[in-house]
């Protein structure tokens, strides 16, 4: 192959997609986004958590009927309740809006639920009504029971899980988060650079100029070029998503998980991985090699593939139908994904990992989660790479076959054997 026009194939590629506003647009557009979200969720967050310890510091005024007997009145009117002589006018003054809420507590709580008769504050603040009939059960039962901790076992026990592996402590989901992202930017990729990936040899044949570039370039040199291009600029813009999550997670650690582990979860220094990052996403570098190379391969695969797919077919039209099986692929093991990690080692989990289409999916899904040897991660990849050579090779002698199949799809099988006919083909 010569390669002398290739670096001019790839820096005009890149830099044609790197100018275009709506690249930029539709790049900026997502991380952009993420901020705007995650910014909304704090401030929510630090909102609603402001407003219950504000409320549960206020008396809130109501009135209720206990006919199970567990009720405090002392608590109640601590609270700011009332024990009500007629349940029916009780709640019937709150339907009228002469009351805010009345609280009907059952005979046996614990079988039959809490009936709230409350004024409609608003989605999110009509919640503080439960909040109130669970807090005025509890507390009226510490009060029986004279120990607050034997309530606090009956209504909530927090846990604190310390997992070992092989004889090692296990990071668990602590050490999933980095590998993650590569299947988060893999999906990223295929979905916001699909479409130029067919358009790497249909926009030519739309425009009718391939005759013209066939005289003066290799077509192997022009779809490698092309395909690199694409790669280029997927590593862009997946620094263009990485950058804005990495600052979310160092500003606000709590939005993803990532705060400061406790005592209970520290590692001892023999166990702790080479890095952690937040105490809790911790970098475990062997996972993320695989990642690295599974998503290396399953991207270059699925470029190949729709390079193939835009050689056949002779309007990006044509091509779109076919990009849409390609998704609906990529989407399949994550309906199996529950099968996959209960059971890493069944038939339908290996099919997944090993079947060109949905390897990269579930490859990495497994990857991240700690479910994939070694051995299989790095034997996964190089298929994929395999794959992805394959396509390209299959892509070029396709598009040189097609290059002036304006009207109509080509057939592969004939366009095989014209290639092979052809000399030095």
């Amino acid at each position: 192959m010569k390669l002398h026009n290739l670096g001019t194939v790839l820096g005009f590629e890149v830099r044609r997609t790197l100018t275009k506003p709506s690249f930029w647009l539709t790049s900026l557009s997502i991380p952009l986004l993420m901020v705007v979200i995650f910014a909304l969720m704090f401030w929510s967050n630090s909102s609603a958590l402001s407003s219950v310890d504000t409320q549960r510091g206020e008396k809130q005024a109501f009135t209720y009927a206990d006919s199970s007997g567990l009720v405090s009145p002392t608590v109640a009117a601590e609270m700011g309740g009332t024990r009500a002589a007629d349940a029916t006018a009780a709640a019937q003054a709150v339907r009228e809006g002469r009351a805010e809420v009345h609280l009907d507590i059952p005979a046996d709580p614990t079988r039959e639920a809490v009936h709230i008769v409350a004024e409609d504050v608003g989605l999110i603040q009509s919640g503080q009504w439960h909040a109130l009939a669970r807090d005025l059960l509890e507390r009226s039962a510490s009060e029986r029971i004279g120990d607050s901790r034997l309530v606090g076992v009956l209504t909530g026990v927090s846990t604190d899980a310390e997992l070992w592996k092989d004889g090692h402590r296990s990071p668990g989901l602590a050490a999933a988060v980095v590998p993650g992202l590569f299947l988060v930017l893999l999906y990223m990729g295929v979905l916001m650079l699909g479409q130029q990936m067919l358009n790497i040899t249909v926009e030519e044949k739309e425009n009718r100029v391939t005759e013209m570039i066939l005289t003066t370039l290799d077509p192997r040199v022009l779809i490698v070029g092309k395909v690199l291009a694409v790669f280029a600029v997927g590593i862009v813009q997946a620094m263009v998503l990485l950058v804005p999550a990495v600052l979310v997670g160092v500003l606000f650690p709590g939005l993803l998980g990532a705060a400061t582990a406790g005592p209970g979860n520290t590692l001892p220094a023999d166990e702790m991985p080479p890095l952690a990052l937040g105490g809790e996403v911790l970098i475990d570098p062997v996972r993320i090699v695989l990642a690295a190379l599974i998503f290396t391969g399953g991207f270059l695969m699925f470029t190949g593939l729709l390079v193939a797919i835009g050689s056949i077919m002779p309007t990006a039209k044509d091509a779109g139908s076919a990009f849409g099986a390609v998704i609906l692929a990529m989407f399949l093991p994550l309906y199996t994904a529950t099968m996959v990690i209960n059971d890493p080692t069944s038939v339908v989990s290996e099919f997944l990992t090993w079947f060109p289409l949905t390897a990269p999916v579930t490859a990495l899904l497994r990857n991240a989660l700690g479910l994939l040897p070694v051995w299989q991660g790095v034997a996964v990849a190089l298929v994929l790479f395999a794959f992805a050579s394959a396509l390209v090779w299959l892509g070029v002698r396709l598009f040189r076959q097609g290059s002036i199949s304006y009207d109509k799809r080509l057939s592969i099988g004939k366009a095989l054997r014209a290639s092979r006919s052809r000399p030095g083909s």
